[in-house]
C-alpha cells in the first residue's frame, strides 16, 4: 500500500491573500510594523507560533503570543466573510479524485494549520471522505520535524519508503526526507522550484494535472508513467 500526503496552504488551496492580510492585521493590532509580503509567504507551512516568532525576530519575542492570538482573530473574521480567500488550486479536486480511485493508494494531509482550520477547509471544499489521516499543528511539532509523517505511517500502516509528501515549501521536502519518505514539489506555491529541488524534492510538477502521473512514476506503479 502506498501513502500520498498533501500539504494544505500553497499546495491544495491558494490562501496567500488571507494569510498576508491576517498577518499584517495581527502585527498592526499590536503596534508593530507589518512584515513584507515576501517575508510572510516565506514562512507559510511552519506552525503559527514559530512562523510569527520567525517574522518578529528576537527583539520582539515577548509579543509572539499576542500576535499569534491577533492572527487567529483576524483569520477567523476574514474567513467568515463571503469573499473566497482560500480557493482550491485549479485541478486539485480532479487530481485527488483520480488518486482516491486507485485501490493501492491512501491519501492524507500533513499541514501546519490547526485541526480546526483544516476541518474548515475540508468542509468548505467538500473534501470529506478522501483522506484517511489528517496531521496538523495540533498533533506534532512544526515542519520540518518528521513527526507528522511518522504519525501518519502509524495510523495507516504504510512504510516510509512507500510514502510521498506533496508540498510547495522546503519545509515539506525537508520533513519528507527526515522521515525517510520522498517529496513531490509543486511549483505553484510559496517556494520556487529550484529551492524545492535543493531541499530534496524527487520531482517538481507545474500543474495538478501532472500529479497523478508523477505519483505513479515515483512509486514505479506504471512503466508508461515512468517513461513519460
Amino acid at each position: 500500500m502506498h501513502l500520498v500526503l498533501f500539504d494544505c496552504d500553497g499546495t491544495l488551496i491558494d490562501s496567500q491573500a488571507i494569510i498576508v492580510e491576517s498577518m499584517s492585521a495581527a502585527f498592526a493590532a499590536n503596534g508593530l510594523p507589518p512584515p513584507a509580503r515576501a517575508a510572510i509567504l516565506e514562512i507559510v507551512g511552519l506552525s503559527l507560533p514559530i512562523a510569527i516568532a520567525t517574522l518578529a525576530g528576537e527583539k520582539l519575542h515577548a509579543a509572539v503570543a499576542d500576535v499569534t492570538q491577533s492572527y487567529k482573530d483576524a483569520f477567523q473574521r476574514l474567513r467568515a466573510e463571503p469573499v473566497d480567500r482560500m480557493p482550491l488550486y485549479p485541478g486539485a479536486l480532479e487530481a485527488l479524485d483520480a488518486l482516491a480511485a486507485e485501490p493501492d493508494l491512501l491519501l492524507g494531509i500533513a499541514t501546519g494549520k490547526s485541526r480546526r482550520g483544516l476541518d474548515a477547509v475540508i468542509a468548505k471544499h467538500g473534501l470529506e471522505g478522501r483522506f484517511v489521516t489528517l496531521q496538523t499543528a495540533d498533533d506534532a511539532p512544526s515542519k520540518p520535524d518528521p513527526t507528522m509523517i511518522r504519525r501518519a505511517l502509524v495510523e495507516t500502516g504504510a512504510e516510509a519508503s512507500h510514502t510521498l509528501l506533496v508540498g510547495d515549501t522546503t519545509f515539506d521536502m525537508e520533513m519528507a526526507r527526515a522521515a525517510g519518505a520522498r517529496g513531490l514539489g509543486v511549483a505553484w506555491g510559496y517556494h520556487p522550484a529550484e529551492r524545492l529541488v535543493a531541499a530534496g524534492a524527487a520531482r517538481v510538477v507545474t500543474g495538478f494535472a501532472e500529479v497523478p502521473g508523477a505519483v505513479d512514476a515515483l512509486f514505479g506503479r506504471r512503466a508508461t508513467a515512468a517513461a513519460s
